[in-house]
């Protein structure tokens, strides 16, 4: 497990949030709730890319903040392995 850290800042219309040491992993949502749900599988998805494109995944940096954020909390990266093994070459 990784865990990188999270912010979230309140704006017109919703909630603009990032993952501070992860560049790119930005969304946002009417709700903190909504953000957090939203900012996890696009954490997700972008570790996931990464990997799948050879490349490592970024390593958490502790020191990295946003003073205009409302709210900072860490954000915990959990990948689930598997095995895609065709049924003909098993066979």
């Amino acid at each position: 497990m990784l865990t990188y850290k999270a912010m979230y800042r309140t704006v017109e219309g919703g909630v603009h949030a990032e993952v501070l040491d992860f560049p790119g992993v930005i969304t946002s949502a009417p709700d903190i709730e909504s953000a957090r749900r939203m900012l996890g599988g696009a954490l997700v998805d972008m570790a996931e890319t990464s990997l799948l494109r050879g490349e490592p995944l970024l390593t958490p940096d502790p020191g990295v903040t946003d003073p205009e954020a409302d709210l900072k909390e860490p954000i915990h990266l959990l990948l689930q392995a598997a095995s895609r093994i065709s049924t003909a070459a098993a066979g």
